[in-house]
């Protein structure tokens, strides 16, 4: 098996590790050190990450730039490249640490909810978090010059292990006392040694070298011209996933920050199931698009992808919609109540909902990535991002975490509004037959399946158990009537052809 498959199973590996273990681990930890502390927790996290995008996108140059040099054999170039980088690097993490000090001071004048032990507790994690990312920053260069070889199974690996030890010191932390200041030296403990396995690897197995040749700013300019974009995408993650917590820090005590954090936790698994599809098509969205492939060639394809994220997208927001609402206080209502564990729901809901198009219409930037034209995209992100994160704003101060959602999700919804006129008139797809095919019988099925799976949440309980028997019955009506009903022909053809070696092995 190449490097280049055994690095997508791996992929797919880490993406259902991340999920499988952070259903688990999330209420473990939250059971441990506190609502309060597990949204201070969560809150200087998302602050820290906000400082990670002065990364300004070097990592993923990383890779683009050296995959040019080895293609080249071009030697000393490579050299000079990750010298240079590692200059630059040098320069950002002591940003990072000139911002951490600047910002230390006036951590108790902004988090203004919190008491002084919180405040203190804040500050602890948010100076091991500033060494962290100082350090961090740097170190994930040596990913990218992995990936840059196509050397992917040792940093996958290597990353998947590290995660199944981090989560096995956490467990045994958290039983013997651990709190939140614990968890952020775990991590801190384990990225110092992920970074150094894989800087032996990068030096002494692939060979890579780093010497400073020349330095000229032209050859800084090219590298931050191609890193520009990559830049403003994480800008625009940061909107999504980040700036509610730091909003919300400065108005709301720290168990409204665990709400939402666990909100935000939930509505990203929700992606992952999506992304793991739409992300391996790139290459297919390049071949297309080199191949001078027509409007309504690129609009089946988007069609055919699109169709199954959907209909797996369709079985996680139903049984959602269903049974979210029993999940999500069986997972955390121990320790958040009721209240607590409905806005949960809410807001992980509220993110699904928002999400689910850009999700189905994954390959769309594809396209745009393959026709370099994701520019058009990035700054319309990050304009209504921006605009509905001010707006979560103006309604957190009335309605809290759930306030602060809402905000967001509207930048969302019209962003995507937008980009389907794009995709339109100037990208050539057609998506009025995009919406079209994929309704094509998804609509009326789903309809069916919801008014069925309603009558099964009638199934008297409230326990683990009651909510496995729930979502059995679900699954099962699910599958079958989507299946006889709601898949095209292709589809119910993928369906068995993907079956085909189990049922070959099974009858052997």
């Amino acid at each position: 098996m190449s490097q280049l498959k055994k690095g997508a199973l791996l992929n797919y590996t880490t993406i259902f590790l991340t999920n499988a273990v952070g259903l688990f681990i999330t209420p473990f930890i939250l059971n441990h050190i506190g609502k309060a502390e597990y949204g201070i927790y969560t809150a200087i996290g998302a602050l820290v990450g906000t400082i990670s995008v002065l990364d300004l996108g070097l990592n993923n140059t990383i890779v683009r730039f050296v995959a040019k040099y080895r293609a080249e054999d071009d030697r000393k170039g490579e050299e000079n490249f990750l010298a240079t980088t590692m200059l630059i690097y040098g320069v950002i993490s002591l940003t990072v640490i000139g911002i951490g000090i600047g910002f230390y001071g006036y951590i108790d004048a902004y988090f203004t909810k919190m008491n002084a032990e919180e405040i203190r507790i804040a500050k602890t994690i948010f100076l091991l978090l500033i060494a962290n990312l100082a350090i961090g920053l740097p170190g994930g260069s040596f990913t990218g010059i992995c990936y840059g070889y196509e050397a992917f199974v040792f940093p996958k690996t290597v990353n998947i292990i590290r995660y199944i030890l981090r989560t096995i010191t956490i467990v045994a932390v958290l039983i013997l006392g651990g709190k939140a200041i614990a968890l952020v030296i775990i991590d801190t403990v384990f990225n110092i040694l992920f970074i150094l396995a894989e800087l032996y690897y990068v030096f002494f197995k692939l060979k890579v070298r780093f010497k400073l040749h020349e330095f000229k700013l032209n050859y800084v300019k090219q590298i931050f011209g191609y890193s520009l974009w990559i830049f403003v995408f994480a800008l625009v993650s940061m909107f999504q996933w980040k700036a509610g917590h730091w909003i919300l820090g400065s108005m709301a005590l720290p168990e409204v920050l665990t709400i939402y954090g666990i909100g935000i936790v939930l509505g990203t698994y929700y992606g992952s199931f999506s992304t793991a599809i739409s992300s391996v098509f790139l290459p297919r969205a390049t071949k297309m698009t080199v191949g001078n492939a027509t409007g309504e060639e690129l609009t089946s394809m988007m069609i055919k992808i699109g169709r199954i994220s959907f209909i797996i997208l369709m079985y996680i927001l139903l049984a959602f919609i269903l049974f979210g609402k029993q999940f999500v206080y069986l997972w955390v209502g121990k320790e958040l109540g009721v209240d607590g564990s409905h806005e949960i729901w809410v807001i992980a809901l509220l993110i699904m909902c928002a999400y689910t198009l850009p999700l189905v219409q994954g390959f769309g930037n594809s396209i745009l990535e393959a026709k370099n034209k994701l520019s058009f995209k990035a700054i319309l992100y990050i304009s209504f991002l921006f605009l509905g994160v001010v707006l979560g704003a103006f309604l957190a101060k009335a309605y809290g975490a759930l306030g602060m959602i809402a905000g967001t999700v509207t930048g969302w919804v019209i962003v995507q509004n937008v980009m389907n006129f794009y995709y339109h008139k100037v990208i050539g797809l057609n998506i009025f037959r995009f919406f079209k095919e994929l309704s094509n019988k998804t609509i009326i099925t789903i309809i069916i399946i919801i008014s069925l799976g309603y009558l099964i949440t009638y199934i008297p309980g409230m326990g683990w158990l009651n909510f496995i028997t729930k979502a059995a019955c679900y699954s099962i009506v699910y599958a079958v009537i989507m299946y006889n009903f709601g898949l095209i022909y292709f589809e119910k053809e993928l369906f068995k052809s993907s079956l085909a070696p189990i049922l070959n092995k099974i009858k052997r």
